[in-house]
C-alpha cells in the first residue's frame, strides 16, 4: 500500500464535497479565508439544516469511506489545500474543494484549452474537433473535454493522436465511466493526461452533475472553443460559464441550414472569435502560430475548410459555404490562400477540389 505522508488529510474536504450542489460558492468562500475544512463543514451544516440532512460526523463517515475505496483504485484526490490543486481552478467562484484524480497529476497545471461540442456532431464537426486538437497538443496545449460521445471524444482522439496530453472531466466519479464504450478512450486518457472529477467514487452520472461539472472544464482552461452547438446544447453552458470566469470563448462556423450551429453561430454574433484554424486559438492565446508541415497537409490538419472538402472531389461555392458556415466572399479569399499553398486546386466552372498529400 503507498503511503501518503506529505499529503494533508483530505478527508474534511471530501466531506464539504458530499455537501448539496448549492453549497458551492460557499464552501469556496469560507476555505479563502483561511478556514479550515472541519470549521467550514461544521458552520455550514449548523446554518442550513434544512438543506444539509446529515451531520458532519455522517458526512465524514462517508467521507472516509470514499477515501478508502478511492485509494483501493489508485486514485488520490487532491484537496484544495494541496500543492498539486489546478492553479486554473482557484480562480472561479466555487471551485471544488477536492478532485479526484486517475493520471498523471502534473498535467492540471499546464495552459490549456478546452474543446467542446455536439455528442451527435456531423463528420465535418468532428473531424473539426479532432484536427484542431491535433494541431494544438503539437503546440504543447493540453486539451480538456467531457469525454461525451461526438465532439468531446473527438477531441481526446485528436490530441491523443499526436502524443499529445488530454484531460477528461466527469459528471460522474473517475471510476464511472459515461458513456460506457468510452471505456478504452478513459484508459488511454488517463495514461497521457488525467480523468478527474469532483465526485467521489461511486457516483453515478445523474443529469444534475453535468452542468456543474462544465464549470470544471472552462475553469481549468485559458480558452474554450465551441463546435457544432446547438440552440440548447450544453455546451452553451460551458460558455456561459467561461465568460464569467473571464476565460476566452471561441467558435467554430458552420452549416447555417442544419440547426446544429445555431448555438455557435449565436456566440460569434455576441463577439466570440471566430476559429478557421489552430492558429487562430494560438493567436487568441498570444501564442507563436504552429509550425508549417509538409505540403499538402498544413491547412487539411487545421482549416475547416479542407475539413470540408473530399480529395479528388469537386465542390462549387455554395456547397463549401453550407458545409463551413462561411459566406462566399469570405470562402474566396481563403481558397485563394489555399491555391497558393498548394493545399487545393481550381478545376473549372467556379469549382474546387481538395489535394491529396498522397498524389
Amino acid at each position: 500500500m503507498t503511503d501518503h505522508p506529505a499529503v494533508p488529510d483530505p478527508t474534511d474536504l471530501i466531506a464539504l464535497s458530499l455537501l448539496p450542489p448549492g453549497f458551492g460558492v460557499r464552501i469556496a468562500e469560507r476555505l479563502r479565508s483561511g478556514q479550515s475544512g472541519r470549521d467550514a463543514l461544521r458552520d455550514l451544516a449548523a446554518e442550513q439544516r434544512s438543506l444539509c440532512a446529515e451531520a458532519p460526523d455522517a458526512l465524514r463517515a462517508r467521507a472516509r469511506d470514499a477515501l478508502a475505496r478511492g485509494r483501493a483504485m489508485g486514485l488520490e484526490p487532491i484537496g484544495w489545500d494541496g500543492a498539486s490543486y489546478p492553479v486554473a481552478l482557484t480562480t472561479i467562484i466555487d471551485p471544488p474543494p477536492v478532485l479526484w484524480v486517475r493520471g498523471l497529476i502534473d498535467s492540471l497545471n499546464r495552459h490549456a484549452v478546452a474543446i467542446v461540442g455536439a455528442r451527435a456532431a456531423s463528420p465535418y464537426g468532428l473531424s473539426v474537433a479532432e484536427r484542431l486538437a491535433s494541431d494544438l497538443a503539437l503546440a504543447g496545449l493540453v486539451i480538456v473535454s467531457g469525454m461525451a460521445r461526438g465532439v468531446d471524444s473527438a477531441a481526446h482522439r485528436g490530441a491523443l493522436a499526436v502524443g499529445g496530453t488530454t484531460i477528461a472531466v466527469l459528471g460522474s466519479g473517475v471510476d464511472v465511466i459515461y458513456p460506457p464504450e468510452h471505456a478504452q478512450l478513459a484508459r488511454d486518457i488517463a495514461a497521457a493526461g488525467a480523468v478527474v472529477s469532483e465526485l467521489v467514487p461511486g457516483t453515478l452520472p445523474l443529469p444534475q452533475f453535468f452542468p456543474l461539472r462544465n464549470r470544471i472544464i472552462s475553469g481549468l482552461c485559458r480558452a474554450v472553443v465551441v463546435i457544432e452547438a446547438g440552440e440548447k446544447s450544453g455546451s452553451l453552458i460551458t460558455a456561459k460559464m467561461a465568460l464569467e470566469q473571464g476565460r476566452d470563448v471561441l467558435a467554430v462556423p458552420g452549416n447555417v441550414l442544419s440547426g446544429r450551429n445555431r448555438g455557435a453561430h449565436g456566440l460569434l454574433r455576441d463577439g466570440a472569435k471566430i476559429v478557421e484554424s489552430a492558429d487562430d486559438i494560438l493567436e487568441e492565446l498570444g501564442m507563436p502560430a504552429t509550425a508549417p508541415r509538409p505540403r499538402g497537409t498544413t491547412a487539411a490538419a487545421t482549416d475547416p475548410i479542407l475539413a470540408s472538402l473530399t480529395p479528388g472531389e469537386a465542390s462549387d461555392l455554395d456547397a463549401i459555404s453550407e458545409r463551413t458556415g462561411l459566406s462566399p466572399t469570405r470562402l474566396l479569399t481563403r481558397l485563394f490562400e489555399l491555391e497558393l499553398a498548394g493545399a487545393v486546386a481550381r478545376v473549372g466552372g467556379g469549382k474546387f477540389v481538395r489535394l491529396d498529400s498522397s498524389c
